[in-house]
């Protein structure tokens, strides 16, 4: 058996460059691209890219709409939340004068049997 030789530069070169001249050659067998064919693919392409747009736009709007929705149900709690601090507000009871005097004295007679014990 033979020892391994080491290519130097010169092989190495002509090797590229003989793969690249095979990939060139395989690239010019091909059949040339029908202009058709290539028009077709390009509608097909542009057609789905406008139903993608479509599609986008609708969950868009969606999640929009949600959105909206969210908001206005809170900014309504908040409301009726309002309206109704101001309801027990209204419906609580203020005392009047005499009764506040009442209070007063009262305390001021609770305070008065504590001390005297």
């Amino acid at each position: 058996m033979a020892a391994f030789k080491e290519q130097g530069f010169q092989e190495r070169a002509a090797l590229a460059a003989k793969a690249k001249q095979a990939a060139i050659e395989k690239l010019r067998a091909k059949p040339p691209v029908d202009e058709a064919v290539l028009a077709e693919q390009r509608k097909i392409a542009e057609a789905r890219a406008a139903e993608q747009a479509r599609v986008s736009a609708e969950k868009k709007a969606a999640r929009e709409q949600a959105a909206a929705e969210k908001k206005a149900a809170r900014e309504a709690a908040a409301e009726e939340a309002r309206l109704a601090e101001e309801a027990k507000q209204k419906m609580r009871k203020v005392p009047t004068e005499a009764e506040m005097k009442a209070a007063r004295d009262a305390r001021y007679a609770a305070r008065k049997a504590r001390l005297k014990r």
